[in-house]
Formats: C-alpha cells, structure tokens, sequence
C-alpha cells in the first residue's frame, strides 16, 4: 500500500508539500505528469496535470527518492506545490484515484522510518518532540535525544547485559562444567554495577519529563486573594474571569507559556475553604490535587488576612512560595511568620513587585533545570522499562546466588527485554500505536 498526506501545516501558504511513500510511488509521479521520474534527489519543476484530463492544475517541484535511501526506506517523493486550499485538495484527489494509494495516519511515515530500521524508537519519539517543541530547552533537548546518546547508553548498558546472559546460558548448556570463579564473580559485580548505572539514570528529578512536557505551577490559596488576577497578569491576557464574588473559578484553568526559554503550565484553582456547595467542593478537591501534583506552587493570600491554618501550612510545604497580595492596603506590620516562608510581597492592583515574583520563579526553574548529567529519559515508558529492568536484576541476582540458573537466566531475559523495548530491539507492536498516533499527519 503506498500513502500520502499533506507535510505542511493546514491553511493558506505560499508553498505547501505533500508527502508519498510505497511502492507506487513511481506510478503517482507518472501519473501526475504524464512523463518520466525526475532524477533521484535533485529538485526538478514538473507540471501536475488531472490524471484523466490531462488539466494543469499546478506547476511545482518534485523530489524523487528511490528507496531505500529515502527517510521512510521505500520509495518515497515530495510534491511541493502551492499552499491554497483548492491546489492542495485536487492533487490529493488525483492522487487517491492511483490503485493501493490512500491517505496516510498520523505519523504513519515516521513509523515506516522504524518499522524499515531508518531509525530506532527513541529517535521517532524526537523527531514528534521537535515538531511540538515550542521553547528553545524543549528543542535542544529533542535534538540531543535525536543525535543518539539517549539510545547509545541504553545499548551499552543492554550490551552487558547480553553478555552476562551468554555466561548464564553456557552454565545451563554444560552444567557438569564449572565457570571459572573470575566469570562467576565478573556476573555478580557486573549485574550491580548495571543495577547502579539505572539508578543513577532514574535518579534525575524527570527534568527530561519536566522539559517535554511543562514545568507545572499551580496557583493555589484561599478564595478572593487574587489567584485569578495573577494568572491573568502573568500569562498578559484575560485567561480566567475575576471577580470579587468569592468561590468564582470553581475548575482549574490552565494555560501554557514560554518564561525565559522554559516551557511552564501555570494553573489557577478553586480558592480554599469551607463550603457546602457540591460543585465548589470538588473545585476545591481538584485544587488540592493540582498543588499536590505541582513542581511549584505559588501560594497566593491576602496581605489583611493571612490565617496560617494548617492546610496553610502544608501548601507550603516542599517547592512553594508564599505569595503575600494587597501589599498595598497593608496599614499593620505583617504577620511575623510570613518571615519563616520563602515569599514576596506584590499588589497585582497597583502592579508592584510583580518582576521580583517573576524573578523567583525563573530561579527556580533554572534550579530544576540545571544538572550535570545528561538527560535520558524524556517519557514515563523509558523510566517504566528501566524501573522494571532493574526489579528483573535483583530477582536475576537473588536466583543466581541460589544456583537456580534456569529461572534465574529467565529474569536476566526479562531485564535486557526491557532495556530494547525502550530503542524498540524487540518486538514492540503494542506500544507502536500509542507513540506514533502522537505525531501530526504527515509525519
């Protein structure tokens, strides 16, 4: 079957391209210009006629790549047209009317890059990051990934591992022969050093999550302390209605921005308090769980009256920094505890000190964010494979010290199963639909 999709973004454009790979592939482009395949991978202006009336539709560039040396390792061309909506839809028809073409899934070409060994798993989840990059640190770490250090380690490691079981498998294969007590012990040291290495690796605060996904603050605190103004003032536009009726946002409402390069999800939650309305109680529940669930709260109160209660107090606990607001109304000194927090005085109505907010915000995501160590896990399947890997170890270690070598070659299978299934070694079919249904069409 060979498909097609449009590569390029939807809408208007001065020059969109439409993408098709499979066998037919040569048979599109003949179709579309009555003639012969441009030379491979050099750009050559064709004219893109009707196939049953031979009406020019277009005059474009088309790109030939005869597999396996194109990026889906088939057969594979570019069709780079002009961008109007009614060019785009005729070439497409003309192409669907060719025998076994029909439209592609999303990120269906990439799938067929992994499927024919063009790239490894690992690789084919970059490239949908790059796309979906929207900050410079989200970019950067996309390419890094792409480049191949991620699937270079997780390789290395499963390396030794395969080697552990070629001396496992040979005390099976010759039980009446002893391993020499190097190999033996060469077994043992080596399964922990691997099991510290993973350790290490998943020892990395998930900044790679963090940078994929967003760093997630919550804004969190009473009702009427300006949680919703804030929202507002930091994302400069009108996010969440404000109003000076308590218990007005009652969902959480969430909204993504870029500070300084770092991707951020910032969210402003149902005010805190005793309530007997149904809705408002699990506005206030998805509240709590939202700050739970935060890589940073900021836990907005009222400068006249900061009751620090013990649901205060546990907000506050861990990453979070006490937002003190109506600093402009404040006739009293502050209560002295508010000194024990990390916190910042602000008046989102007379806009004061809102920079130095901002300013301990950016520190701590710089915080989070700086690290010695390259990043390696990007996704939850990576740090799931690896977790698991490392529970098949210590049962490998506790069978073999128990000379059952049988189960014990069985757990070591397991082990280094899972390090493949992360660059895709192994057969991975069930988890393929999930990660490329992530991509755009046309990808």
């Amino acid at each position: 079957m060979t498909i097609y999709a449009l590569s390029t973004g939807p809408g208007v454009s001065g020059i969109a391209i439409i993408r098709v790979s499979g066998e037919d592939t040569s048979k599109v482009i003949k179709s579309l210009t009555g003639g012969q395949l441009p030379k491979a991978r050099i750009a050559t202006l064709c004219k893109i006629h009707n196939i049953n009336t031979s009406e020019l539709i277009d005059e474009g560039i088309i790109l030939w790549f005869p597999g396996p040396q194109s990026y889906t390792g088939e057969d594979m061309a570019e069709i780079h047209i002009h961008g109007g909506k009614a060019v785009i839809l005729a070439v497409q028809n003309e192409i669907a009317k060719v025998e076994n073409c029909r439209l592609a899934g999303p990120g269906e070409f990439t799938k067929l890059a992994f499927q024919n060994g063009k790239i490894n798993l690992l690789k084919a989840e970059s490239i949908a990051d790059l796309i979906s990059a929207e900050t410079e640190i989200q970019r950067s770490q996309a390419i890094k990934i792409m480049k191949g250090k991620s699937s270079d380690k997780f390789n290395e490691i499963r390396e030794k591992l395969l080697k552990l079981l070629s001396f496992v498998e040979a005390k099976i294969d010759f039980p009446d022969e002893d391993l020499p007590k190097k190999n033996l012990e060469r077994i043992k040291k080596d399964s922990l050093d691997v099991i510290n290495e993973i350790h290490k690796i998943l020892n990395d605060q998930k900044v790679g999550e963090i940078i994929r996904e967003g760093f997630k603050i919550a804004i969190v605190g009473p009702t009427n302390a300006g949680k919703s103004s804030l929202l507002n003032n930091l994302s400069n536009r009108e996010v969440a209605i404000v109003s000076e009726i308590a218990g007005t946002t009652r969902d959480v409402v969430e909204t993504h921005l870029n500070i300084d390069g770092y991707p951020v999800i910032i969210s402003d939650t149902a005010g805190i308090r005793d309530s007997k309305d149904e809705i408002e109680k699990k506005g206030i529940k998805l509240s709590l769980k939202r700050a739970e669930n935060a890589d940073l709260k900021l836990v907005v109160v009222d400068a006249k009256s900061i009751d620090f209660s013990p649901f205060l107090n546990d907000l506050l606990k861990g990453n979070a920094i006490l937002v003190v607001n109506k600093s402009d109304l404040i006739r009293n000194k502050l209560d002295q505890d508010v000194s024990k927090f990390d916190h910042v005085l602000i008046s989102l109505k007379k806009n004061l000190n809102i920079d130095k907010l901002i300013f301990k915000i950016k520190n701590n995501l710089k915080n989070k964010f700086i690290s010695e160590e390259d990043t390696l896990i990007t996704r939850e399947r990576h740090r799931q494979h690896l977790v698991q890997c490392v529970e098949h170890l210590k049962n490998f270690l506790d069978k073999n010290d128990k000379k059952d070598f049988d189960k014990a070659a069985e757990d070591l299978r397991l082990a280094t199963r899972h390090l493949g299934m992360i660059v895709g070694k192994v057969d991975v079919e069930e988890i393929l639909g999930s990660i490329f249904n992530d991509f755009c069409i046309g990808k």
